[in-house]
């Protein structure tokens, strides 16, 4: 190519990378070659800036372990001399942003001499090795979680967690493994022992998923066993109780054509194996029920479709993070029927569906709407039949504050005896006890006022606040008889810490929530301190 057309080419390669990706296309019509692909990992704080280049901050750079750059590279989904992908690029950039072990990542294309593309894949590692610590004081009750978790063990990617979780249920004491990459492939394993106050949990699973929109196939299986104590709650306290046994086992494999006009078609079939076994809790203070036993024995057949309509925004529910939203159209569903053939207890038709969608823009106001459902048909009636849905609105003030409206609700009908609805501080009604109310359907809207400061307490953690409103209620016959006290009120505020150093993935939520009704027994105040993924 002359001197001046290559000038030229490159020139209108960086008019068209405003996010650092140049178009599928050189200036003569042909495809651009991906040259070198560059891992360039920063370690948790930058020596280079005299602010973090204290005593503190280099030891902690000495302890840990940086990822490993194969670790890195396992999980792009282009290779040197591959044809540049501009989409590619940005869904490897996605796909390395989920790990909690990495702060954030973005992926830089520089043309060359060569005529062809150099891919600098640019991430910051963060603390992994992790205390974990979770205390939330609501109506007198305190639940904990105190454990340690490796996020990034080696540098490998891989989850270890040792966990002692109490909350209103039980005592667990948790270990659990996981490894996305297994073997330096897109296999993933994933195990969870646990062995509680009441019995255990052991599960295992081992699949290849649908990694990208154009993955072409995946199969996997998952197993499960669980033993415990199952409880009915009434306003918040305990009121009924029955043992819960479960087995479960899933076998899939699926198959799709890939992306094409930005949307991704994908069939599944599978098999299900879930056998659900009820009896009277043994020496029992409480009340004892027995849900009726369960058997589903069923193959089944599903759908999906992913459009994609990915884009990125900050200081939505993160804070001063890049975070990824699906506005593209998500479509799910699956049928399946079991069979007394087949070794189930009874003849059903078992289904699920989803549909999620963005509107608007997240620069200014955006609404993501969602609704599934799932349920059985038994001998021409709805089993356990649920129909929810989600809507999420983000108005965009300033790039400090975001205005924030959440509407979910369900509809349920003929719900299995464990299956009930409840509304409480964990469901989001943050200022009531845990469960208080119990029913077949429910309604919460959440209104919050979302606060984005600079302040960088140590360069450690971020900070913001809220200021918030819920309301909500559950209707639909209470499986122990007693009314639901109609609607319930809270506001609050709170602050909000995201820990830029660690690998948490999540928001601290450090709340003062006061119900505006309910009962004499509630307290005045809430106190709730814990982790979510969302501000």
């Amino acid at each position: 190519m002359p001197n001046a057309d290559r000038i030229a080419a490159v020139f209108l390669f960086c008019l068209g990378a405003s996010s650092g990706f140049a178009d599928d296309a050189a200036g003569d019509g042909a495809a651009r070659i991906i040259g070198e692909v560059r891992i360039n990992n920063a370690d948790v704080f930058d020596l280079s800036d005299p602010e973090e280049n204290t005593w503190l901050y280099r030891w902690i750079n000495r302890l840990h372990i940086k990822t490993r750059r194969a670790t890195l590279y396992d999980q792009l989904l282009f290779r040197p001399g591959e044809p540049f992908d501009k989409r590619a690029v940005e869904e490897s950039e996605r796909i390395l942003r989920r790990n909690e072990y990495l702060y954030d990542a973005n992926i830089e294309a520089i043309p060359n001499d060569a005529g062809t593309i150099d891919l600098d894949v640019n991430t910051r590692d963060v603390w992994s090795l992790m205390p974990e610590i979770s205390l939330s004081h609501n109506n007198g009750r305190t639940n904990s979680r105190i454990g340690i978790e490796e996020s990034n063990l080696l540098g490998r990617g891989q989850l270890l967690e040792i966990l002692r979780d109490k909350d209103i249920d039980r005592d667990e004491n948790i270990v659990r493994f996981a490894d996305q990459h297994l073997g330096h492939s897109w296999v993933s394993l994933a195990a969870t022992y646990s062995d509680n106050s009441d019995g255990y949990a052991h599960r295992l699973s081992l699949m290849r998923p649908f990694y990208s929109l154009d993955t072409r196939w995946s199969a996997g299986g998952q197993v499960m066993a669980d033993d415990k104590l199952s409880r009915l709650y009434q306003f918040g306290e305990p009121a009924a109780e029955f043992r819960h046994k479960r087995e479960f086992l899933h076998l899939f494999g699926g198959r799709s054509g890939g992306l094409r006009n930005g949307r991704a078609r994908r069939w599944t079939a599978g098999m299900v194996f879930d056998n659900n076994r009820f009896s009277a809790a043994e020496a029992s203070t409480l009340p004892s029920v027995e849900p009726n036993d369960r058997k589903l024995v069923y193959p089944y057949v599903g759908f999906e479709l992913v459009e994609d309509g990915f884009v990125t925004a900050s200081n939505h529910d993160q804070i001063d993070r890049t975070e990824d939203f699906q506005m593209g159209l998500q479509l799910r569903a699956s049928l399946g029927w079991a069979a007394t053939a087949l070794g189930a207890d009874r003849n059903a038709a078992v289904f699920t569906a989803s549909a999620s969608r963005g509107l608007g823009s997240l620069e200014t106001n955006a609404l993501i709407v969602a609704a599934w459902t799932r349920g059985r048909l038994e001998s021409g009636e709805l089993a356990n039949a649920t129909l929810s849905f989600s809507a999420r609105h983000y108005r965009r003030q300033s790039a400090k504050r975001t205005f924030y409206v959440g509407l979910t609700g369900t509809a349920g009908d003929a719900l299995d005896l464990d299956n009930p609805v409840e509304l409480g501080s964990d469901e989001g009604l943050r200022g009531y006890p845990t469960r208080y109310q119990v029913g077949e359907s429910m309604v919460l809207a959440t209104v919050e006022q979302r606060y984005f400061t600079d302040w960088d307490l140590w360069r450690l953690a971020r900070v913001g606040a809220a200021v918030f409103a819920d309301v909500g209620r559950v209707w639909g016959p209470n499986p122990l008889g007693a009314d639901n006290r109609g609607w319930l009120v809270d506001v609050g505020f709170g602050l909000r810490l995201s820990l830029t150093r660690f690998a948490t993935g999540r928001v601290i939520h450090i709340d003062l929530a006061f119900p505006l009704n309910g009962d004499s027994t509630i307290d005045d105040v809430q106190i709730l301190l814990e982790s979510r993924r969302s501000f």
